[in-house]
């Protein structure tokens, strides 16, 4: 069972910036495919990022390219998210979330509780 712990969130105005951070209970950290997700109110779970175990693989989703960064420390047990010139639509609550590869999907195994990101205009 792994757990994990997101942090950093907070209120920040428009084109602000902040670094969330999401640590991992599990030994074999650097095994897992994590992942930043956020959910707006009213909205779907929506897919930001993506970074291999190796962190040799990234994918950002469209409307975050080129603002935010994925990255992870595996010393650390630790996947970031900098999150910059951040917009109001931005607003949601963030997730981690630890997956592995099965053929050609990532199945999210495990998930953090969240941390809310608000961003007034």
């Amino acid at each position: 069972q792994v757990q994990l712990e997101e942090s950093g969130g907070g209120l920040v105005q428009a084109e602000g910036s902040l670094r969330l951070s999401c640590v991992a209970s599990e030994r074999t950290f650097s095994s897992y495919v994590m992942g930043w997700f956020r959910q707006a109110p009213g909205k779907e779970r929506e897919l930001l990022a993506t970074i291999t175990g190796s962190g040799s693989s990234i994918y950002y989703t469209d409307s975050v390219k080129g603002r935010f960064t994925i990255s992870r420390d595996n010393a650390k047990n630790t996947v970031y998210l900098q999150m910059n010139r951040l917009k109001p639509e931005d607003t949601a609550v963030y997730y981690c979330a630890a997956g592995l590869n099965i053929g050609t999907i990532i199945s999210w195994e495990y998930w953090g509780q969240g941390t809310q990101v608000t961003v007034s205009s």
